[in-house]
């Protein structure tokens, strides 16, 4: 972006946020409801349904099987326990004599205990028996935990899937959203959403997820188990499932507006480092280092207050849970243990309802400590969901038109546009630029030169008129078509990673190796290449430091060039570079406007000079234009203009 068009956007359009040396905080976002973020962020594995299936089913076989084992394991210690005692009772008695033989002799409470089991007397452990069992057990959980894997690898990829599939989507939104939108959306806050968030979307639905069903799957095998083992205790093992829905609906209530807190700050902060690290060099420049500093402790302060309160109150729920399935656990102890010593139960199933009260309040306690996962990930989720929704550009026209040939003529009719409704900005301009005709605009800051030709290239939608290229209307015309045939060349020289050749063909990534080197040589940029190690392979580094601003600025030409445009932009193309090489781009630039219609943003006067038709721009009207000569003979806006850059007298140009 010129400095020209940055200084008319501080001038004509409200900003947000804060620069690196302070500022207005942005505005809070508002958050979604929990609600339909979190039914939207899980709606979007639909697509994955054959895959959700085979989870269910792993995940089914794999609970299943593991819940088997407490029940297994307290037929083990059945064995142990009660041929442990068989062993040391008289053989050749029976159970029967033995129990009344103690009631007779007032030894009801052993009575009682023995009664509840299975005895042979004189017989010790059956090892072979207690063996199998043990072998079983074993076999059920490593059954278990391979239908545990192949529920985690087919998760996984339904995960990474949609979070591919999310991540298209937000590439393909980044494209259609209007230019407008990234003038309100900071850089950092647009990356962090990008990245940040998504990353802990995918986190989230990942730790989560497979977690989510085993635990619901769990509580559903356990609770039919202990049934099967003991009604009695089981209902006082329900107790736990209305205290925790109890516990985690209160805590969540209160930590979900900490969560979208934490990644609003994030998003913040990422924000304040990106602008920080862009322009360190200026910020060291004028030493505002300390102010610098200064925000990024407010703002990692604000960072660091979400965070801790987010993840201190959802952590709440995890003690709790425990705490209560501790209470419950002592509970079904000393129930069982009477039961036991009243023979109405055996000592091996006390031991498994135990097993599967731990088991029954574990998922509970993870459900309950996954709360503050799924906030988190759903206070993302809505950030991504607040830019998928945001407002696109208008679409293209479905039967588009698309100008025969390319002449390149360009013509405004009456054209009006704002930024903002109520500041008039470009008002009922019209102008005609002729094939081949080089058009320069100048005018003070902010009077609308870079609007101008952003309304070319559709940047931004006209509020009334129409402009047309080849007697089409481009608002008839595809984006890609209308800037297919349109050139830009800007102030700022964005050059992206790769070789010099890459970025020469850009634009044109079919060209020919020859139509490169032809478009390099006749924007002098051949004559630099020759220079550097690799040639046209030279990889630029960031920032491309590795050739100067004039270079820089050569290679955008060649860029444009190669692209063979029919209208060609230049944007202060000039500005930013010595004397010396503003010749040689200015020699380039003159080759690239051979036979293309240009138009042609300049503060300097003295490289406008030879343009076919200047344009005066202020307040975004047109209120001269002319030749260079006929403009200075006529003494107004541009003879002060011009005036005002020279101090010598003009009167040697009339």
């Amino acid at each position: 972006m010129s400095e020209s068009e940055q200084d008319e956007k501080v001038t004509e359009r409200p900003q947000r946020g804060r620069g690196p040396f302070g500022g207005a905080n942005m505005p809070a976002e508002k958050a979604m409801n929990f609600g339909p973020s979190a039914r939207r962020l899980f709606g979007m594995l639909k697509p994955h349904r054959i895959g959700l299936v085979w989870v269910l089913f792993f995940t089914i076989v794999s609970v299943g099987l593991s819940v088997l084992g407490p029940k297994l394991l307290g037929q083990a210690t059945n064995l142990l326990f009660e041929g442990a005692i068989s062993q040391n009772l008289p053989a050749g008695s029976t159970k029967t004599q033995i129990i009344a033989g103690l009631r007779a002799n007032g030894q009801t409470g052993q009575a009682d205990l023995l009664s509840g089991m299975n005895l042979t007397p004189g017989v010790g452990i059956d090892l072979s028996a207690l063996g199998m069992i043990l072998l079983l057990v074993l076999a059920l959980y490593l059954v278990s935990s391979l239908f545990g894997w192949a529920s985690a690898y087919v998760l996984n990829s339904v995960v990474q899937a949609t979070m591919y599939r999310l991540r298209g989507d937000v590439e393909g939104k980044i494209n259609r959203l209007p230019l407008s939108y990234y003038d309100s959306m900071k850089r950092g806050e647009l990356l962090s959403r990008v990245t940040n968030d998504i990353d802990n979307v995918s986190q989230t639905l990942q730790q989560t997820f497979s977690q989510l069903i085993t635990s619901l799957l769990t509580v559903v095998g356990v609770i039919v188990m202990m049934f099967v083992v003991s009604p009695l205790l089981t209902l006082i093992a329900l107790v736990t499932i209305p205290l925790t829905v109890a516990i985690t609906v209160t805590v969540a209530k209160r930590s979900q507006k900490m969560f979208v807190a934490q990644w609003k700050h994030t998003g913040e902060l990422t924000t304040e480092v990106e602008e920080n690290f862009t322009g360190h060099a200026l910020v060291k420049v004028f030493g505002r280092q300390r102010e610098v500093a200064t925000v990024f402790d407010a703002k990692n302060d604000e960072l660091f207050t979400a965070s801790f309160g987010a993840q201190f109150v959802s952590g709440i729920i995890q003690p709790s849970m425990m705490f209560v399935g501790n209470l419950i656990y002592v509970a079904i102890a000393v129930v069982g243990g009477a039961m036991v010593a009243g023979g109405t139960m055996r000592l091996g199933d006390v031991q498994a309802f135990l097993q599967y009260s731990r088991q029954f309040t574990q998922p509970l306690t993870q459900l309950g400590s996954m709360a503050n996962l799924v906030q988190s990930g759903v206070a993302s989720a809505e950030r991504v969901f607040e830019l998928l929704d945001a407002q696109e550009q208008s679409p293209d026209p479905a039967d588009a038109a698309s100008p025969n040939g390319t002449v390149g003529e360009l013509v405004f009719e009456n054209v009006s546009f704002r930024y903002v409704a109520d500041k008039p900005l470009i008002e009922n301009v019209s102008l005609t630029a002729a094939p081949g005709q080089t058009v320069a605009i100048v005018g003070q800051t902010g009077a609308g030169k870079t609007t101008l030709v952003n309304l070319i290239m559709r940047f931004y939608e006209l509020d009334s008129g129409r402009i047309t290229l080849d007697g089409v209307d481009i608002a008839e015309m595809t984006r890609d078509d209308l800037r297919s045939r349109t050139g830009m060349v800007l102030q700022d020289t964005w050059l992206f990673g790769g070789t010099i050749r890459e970025n020469i063909a850009y634009g044109r990534p079919d060209a020919t190796e020859e139509e490169i080197v032809a478009a390099a040589t006749a924007t002098y940029v051949d004559r630099f290449v020759h220079s550097l190690p690799d040639g046209y392979d030279t990889v630029l580094e960031d920032d491309a430091d590795n050739v100067s601003a004039g270079e820089k600025q050569l290679l955008t030409i060649a860029r444009a060039f190669l692209a063979k445009p029919s209208v060609l932009i230049l944007d202060e193309a000039t500005s930013s570079v010595d004397t010396r090489t503003e010749v040689l781009v200015q020699q380039a630039m003159a080759a690239l406007r051979s036979n293309r219609t240009s138009f042609v943003i300049a503060h300097r006067l003295s490289t406008i000079r030879d343009a076919d038709l200047i344009l005066v721009m202020d307040a975004g009207q047109i209120v001269e234009q002319g030749t260079h000569r006929e403009l200075l003979k006529a003494e107004g806006a541009y003879f002060d203009l011009y005036n005002a850059q020279f101090a010598a007298p003009v009167s040697d140009e009339l």
